[in-house]
């Protein structure tokens, strides 16, 4: 499963940097997660980083974009060009 930024962002810019696939950009109002780009840090760490960072919680997982981790982990793979 992707994650998702709420509305309860605050635009603290701690995210962004974070995310080792490029996922979090800045959207209109708050920072948005590109749900193709966005593996959980499978892959790259044990726990999503974004989540570890974010002062306010509201990175939850996005019930829209239902993956298991072996999808996130194949998804790892081509988006690093290791496949």
């Amino acid at each position: 499963m992707s994650l998702i930024i709420t509305d309860d962002c605050i635009n603290c810019d701690v995210c962004e940097p974070e995310c080792p696939n490029g996922a979090i950009s800045q959207g209109e109002e708050i920072y948005v997660i590109d749900p193709n780009l966005c593996t959980e840090c499978v892959g790259h760490y044990d726990e999503p980083q974004c989540q570890q960072v974010c002062p306010v919680d509201c990175i939850p997982l996005d019930e829209n974009h239902v993956e298991s981790k072996d999808e996130l982990m194949e998804k790892y793979l081509i988006i690093t060009g290791k496949a």
